[in-house]
């Protein structure tokens, strides 16, 4: 069984929030699948990619998402390396996926809180919301909610986002990262990823 687990804040104030598309994401992937709470998380059980899929949505505050995290994956007996996670990156455009493994937290919260309780070699999927203007903090820009125009652009950019969860389930993440690790043509032009 594969663990796939989306990011967010608990709660309505949040679910329109940058933070919250880890959320989206995976709500996305489960479709109309019915979920129940366990664990101090949301679950919904299904098959993507011809895998046994166990959906999580952690039910506390992304800086402590950690800890249910590990109670599903400890009652399920799903380490690490089967486990991926979904959240949103500032340090990339919008819209701009980025998938790989391991590594640190990359000053996210919710990502700090799973490498204390799980350690870092879960499979991730960082979906990009770009910079905040430079009059905003970091924190109020990821709890702000997307603009209009982002809004509209982003029921694509969330079911491609599903399709690069189905990729790593289905052929596995080298696969998914040559397909979907793409740069946009306005960055670096000398071939290097950033």
């Amino acid at each position: 069984m594969q663990l796939v687990v989306g990011l967010g804040n608990p709660g309505r104030e949040y679910e329109g929030n940058r933070h919250n598309v880890g959320f989206r994401i995976v709500d996305q992937l489960a479709g109309a699948a019915p979920w129940r709470s366990k664990y101090g998380a949301e679950l919904s059980e299904l098959e993507l990619g011809g895998e046994k899929v166990l959906l999580c949505k952690p039910m506390q505050f992304m800086n402590v998402s950690g800890a249910p995290v590990a109670s599903v994956a400890g009652f399920w007996k799903i380490p690490p390396a089967q486990t991926l996670v979904v959240y949103d990156d500032l340090d990339l455009p919008f819209g701009r996926l980025k998938l790989g493994t391991g590594g640190g937290a990359g000053g996210h919260n919710g990502v700090r809180s799973l490498i204390a309780s799980i350690g870092a070699d879960f499979v991730r999927v960082r979906f990009g919301i770009g910079r905040p203007p430079a009059s905003w903090k970091g924190a109020d820009y990821v709890l702000s909610d997307f603009t209009r125009a982002e809004q509209a652009d982003l029921p694509a950019l969330l079911a491609t986002a599903g399709e690069a969860v189905r990729e790593i389930l289905s052929r596995g993440l080298p696969a998914a990262m040559n397909k979907f690790n793409t740069r946009l043509k306005k960055d670096n032009k000398n071939g290097d990823d950033a």
